[in-house]
């Protein structure tokens, strides 16, 4: 039998978009309290805000511009480009009012990846801040849309359209002139609806869209209220707000909650801290790097963080000689960790507040309210307490699939329901989950996936290059980093030399996270299955028995910020 959550199922409308949930139900947090009382969204460093009923004024103004303007049709997709920022979530609900579907990106993509992610999502506009028009602008035109269909969330540049021009816009047309939201259609629930595409490699291959539907985030947000403490009545938003992390817990249950954002449009320790003291913020989601940082970095200590309660975590394993660091440094204070993927738009399994205790740390929770777990062997069988296995899970949070990806879709959403999560873990007595291994072949780079064939188609791109296989190898910084291991052409031998410009190849095509932190290494072949599969496994153990994994560290110097 699946195992099952323990929590109350939660009640979860299936006729209403996010929008008309977090801003018309009755059980809308805009609603039920005075303007006065509303909170919203902070910039952490400058202090510029705006408060939910002002952000659903904008997001209104917004939606009417689009559609009366420039002809936004339902269904089509808006590229968010952008690092943190209060008028991020302005664009994104705006978009999901009209009927739209928004497509976050990394703010660190280059003009190759921003293209890919442009095309793959048929993006119809892209809406980006100045310092990333450059890439903007030049991934817009690979991809088709016009400069008149790229926008500015913030500043000004000569020939683009601003926020505040489209909200003044919007404006002109009168309360009475104003877009109606949009519905679900006649015949169809909001678990059939996209609201966002969110790029994630899924268990093997290149990164695809992932269509996240209404339901997912509304029922993903009711299942966080249900083992959420009272006193989280600020939220610092210092993980990035495209991912499902920052989409679900920042930019989303804040609202369903009336709980303050402070916003973090780029991670520098003392960005963070200065944050932290000043607005008195009692708990911390943070990705492990970071929370490494806090027990390592001598600048802490010049700070009074007795203010803090808790610290929240997920997307990548905690070593247990982190926890006792933490637990240490900062004895006031609980631990808690969610686990999940973009697939599950977030958690699948959270620590509840009875389990807020570092002697929990190494697992990842109890499964969520209206969630089931199987845990399988290779063969599909069912196993029971204590036996280490594929972890499947089912649940109103689990996502539509992939976009024009039937394929892919079939892999790892089945016909019964079940996501396949590519993960080995066991569930104990107490229900707790704890990860023991990865199956799928994605590497965690500070808690962002990272495919290795996009790596590896690349590499082959090399002149130099016969063959290729990477995967994530461990790194007490970034939880795993990619590492290459390589087969030159011809009878050329590996060398410190050819091993740096291979490195400064991916440096200058792909973002820094998927740099080959991890090294290189030369080897005769790449071992593969009958069918062609790379036996990273094969890969990973001879590496141990020649000693040749070493790490490259060439990137110190760029680790002032995450």
């Amino acid at each position: 039998m699946p195992f099952k959550s323990t929590q109350p199922d939660i009640q979860l409308p299936t006729a209403v978009t996010i929008w008309d949930w977090l801003f018309d139900s009755p059980s809308s947090a805009v609603k039920k309290n005075p303007t006065s009382s509303l909170r919203g969204y902070s910039n952490g460093i400058t202090g510029e805000r705006i408060n939910y009923a002002q952000v659903q004024e904008a997001a209104t103004y917004l939606s009417t511009a689009l559609v009366k303007r420039y002809g936004l049709k339902e269904g089509e997709a808006i590229a968010l480009f952008s690092p943190n920022n209060i008028w991020y979530p302005v664009a994104m609900l705006g978009t999901l009012r009209a009927g739209g579907v928004i497509s976050g990106a990394s703010p660190a993509y280059n003009i190759e990846e921003m293209t890919y992610a442009l095309n793959k999502a048929d993006a119809k506009f892209l809406v980006t801040v100045p310092c990333s028009m450059e890439v903007a602008a030049a991934a817009a035109k690979n991809a088709g849309i016009p400069k008149d269909r790229v926008f500015l969330l913030e500043g000004e540049l000569e020939g683009f359209t601003t926020m505040k021009t489209l909200l003044d816009v919007g404006k002109s047309y009168g309360d009475n002139g104003q877009i109606p939201s949009f519905k679900i259609p006649a015949g169809k629930k909001n678990r059939d609806i996209c609201a966002f595409l969110s790029f994630s490699s899924g268990t093997t291959g290149l990164p695809k869209a992932v269509m996240i539907a209404h339901q997912n985030v509304i029922a993903q947000v009711l299942q966080v209220q249900l083992i959420t403490p009272p006193d989280l009545q600020k939220i610092l938003a210092v993980l990035p707000v495209f991912h499902i992390t920052g989409l679900v817990h920042a930019l989303h249950l804040p609202i369903s909650i009336n709980a303050e954002v402070y916003m973090l449009p780029a991670f520098t320790m003392k960005s963070l801290l200065d944050t932290v003291v000043k607005y008195q913020l009692r708990e911390l989601l943070l990705v492990p790097p970071i929370l490494i940082r806090l027990v390592r970095d001598p600048l802490v200590d010049n700070y009074d963080l007795s203010c803090l309660r808790r610290f929240s975590t997920g997307a990548a394993p905690l070593s247990e000689e982190i926890l006792h660091l933490l637990k240490k440094k900062f004895p006031q204070t609980e631990f808690k960790q969610a686990y999940g993927m973009t697939e599950s738009c977030s958690c699948i399994t959270a620590h509840p507040p009875e389990k807020y205790d570092y002697k929990y740390g190494h697992t990842v929770g109890t499964i969520c309210a209206s969630t089931e777990i199987k845990v399988i062997d290779l063969d599909g069988n069912e196993l029971g307490l204590n036996e280490p296995g594929e972890i499947l899970t089912r649940g109103p949070q689990i996502t539509m699939g992939y976009l024009k990806n039937p394929k892919a879709t079939a892999e790892n959403f089945d016909k019964d329901g079940w996501l396949h999560t590519g993960d080995q873990g066991i569930i104990d007595e107490e229900g707790m989950l704890t990860i023991t291994d990865r199956i799928k072949e994605m590497i965690k780079v500070k808690g962002i996936g990272v495919a290795p064939a996009e790596l590896e188609d690349l590499l082959l791109g090399h002149p130099e290059v016969e063959d290729v296989a990477v995967m994530g190898v461990p790194d007490d910084y970034s939880g795993e980093v990619a590492k290459a291991f390589v087969v030159l052409k011809g009878d050329k031998r590996g060398s410190k030399e050819v091993e740096q410009e291979l490195m400064n190849y991916v440096k200058a095509r792909k973002v820094r996270h998927k740099w080959m932190t991890g090294g290189i290494e030369f080897v005769p072949l790449i071992p593969k299955s009958a069918s062609g599969k790379i036996l990273r496994r094969v890969l990973r153990d001879q590496s141990k028995k020649t000693g040749k994994a070493t790490k490259v560290r060439d990137d110190v110097k760029e680790r002032a910020k995450l």
